[in-house]
């Protein structure tokens, strides 16, 4: 979780040769980014084969749009805490405001699709759990947008608030004790918004300060204490979720089950690229690398928890 950017030594070289690592950059990211819709699209489809359960109409194009707004979330979050840490010195430019209207419409559009899949009319779909926590999500993100635009970003933290509570609600806790449920997904999703955007945020703060290894440790630094209580919040509310979440009887024969697995697998390697690119950054040495792999999986991973939203509860197929 402690990844430094490029040194400044990677500006070093001709101008084709930084034109081409720039466009080769561009080329994985594009291809990255394609990967990732895909997996959006047909993730909940392929995990669900051979379970079993029953198909979820339009499952690709609501983990998509969740996927949306979780992004947007970690976006918006990661910049109010990275901004922080980052303090004084270049500043990379803010992407709050689309973030946040991206995750308005993201939020609204899945209305439209849950009217689309059920026959129902939109004012209908207004008038259902699901769509009246949509609805506040959409809501609580166009608040956070105005907050950006008024030039107020921190007051953007209470309709982000009301996001994440709708989020939690929304996301089909299990039906036995849902408080406890609601409240574990509220700090497991608080923290994994904080710990991806703030990656994202402190990354970029690192390239725009590459020229100064010092200021961009400092910024590290700082990351790092954070990061740290970040990743225990999410391995015990994400454990403790699991248990309650998902029978043992089923953890390979449901969708849910196996995309769960999948995510634990993931953020394991995650935290292990992350604790090479503090063992790196601790001897001087580039960890570049390992902070863009890590990166990259920690997009998986929102993917991966949209997923997890969409497919069928578990609990229906165990016999426990």
């Amino acid at each position: 979780m402690i990844l430094p950017g490029p040194s400044a030594d990677d500006t070093s070289g001709s101008p084709g040769r930084r034109t081409a690592t720039t466009a080769g950059l561009l080329a994985g990211a594009a291809l990255f980014a394609l990967l990732v819709v895909l997996l959006a699209a047909l993730g909940a489809g392929l995990a669900a084969r051979g379970t079993g359960e029953l198909r979820i109409p339009g499952a690709g194009g609501t983990t998509a749009l969740r996927v949306a707004a979780l992004a947007a979330l970690a976006l918006q979050l990661g910049e109010l805490v990275g901004a922080r840490l980052a303090r004084v010195g270049p500043a990379p430019r803010a992407w709050a405001f689309p973030a946040a209207l991206t995750g308005a419409v993201a939020s609204a559009a899945q209305i439209a699709l849950l009217a689309a899949v059920s026959g129902l009319d939109v004012t209908t779909v207004y008038g259902t759990v699901e769509g009246r926590l949509l609805l506040a999500m959409a809501n609580g993100f166009l608040l956070a947008a105005g907050c950006v635009a008024m030039n107020r970003p921190s007051w953007a933290l209470a309709p982000l608030a009301v996001v994440v509570g709708a989020e939690a609600l929304r996301a089909h806790p299990e039906p036995y004790t849902p408080v406890i449920g609601i409240a574990l997904t509220v700090v497991h999703l608080t923290a994994a918004s904080l710990w991806t955007g703030g990656l994202l945020y402190v990354l970029r703060t690192i390239w725009l300060r590459r020229a100064d290894p010092a200021a961009a440790r400092a910024v590290l630094a700082r990351y790092a204490r954070l990061a740290v209580w970040l990743f225990a919040a999410l391995a015990a509310t994400g454990t403790l979720s699991t248990v309650r979440r998902l029978p043992a009887d089923v953890v390979l024969t449901t969708a849910y089950g196996r995309v769960l697995i999948t995510k634990l697998v993931l953020v394991a390697v995650v935290s292990a690229l992350a604790l090479t690119a503090r063992h790196r950054l601790r001897h001087d040495r580039d960890a570049g690398p390992p902070a863009r792999a890590e990166l990259a999986l920690l997009a998986v991973v929102v993917v991966l928890s949209a997923i997890l939203t969409v497919v069928p509860d578990p609990h229906w197929l165990s016999v426990r």
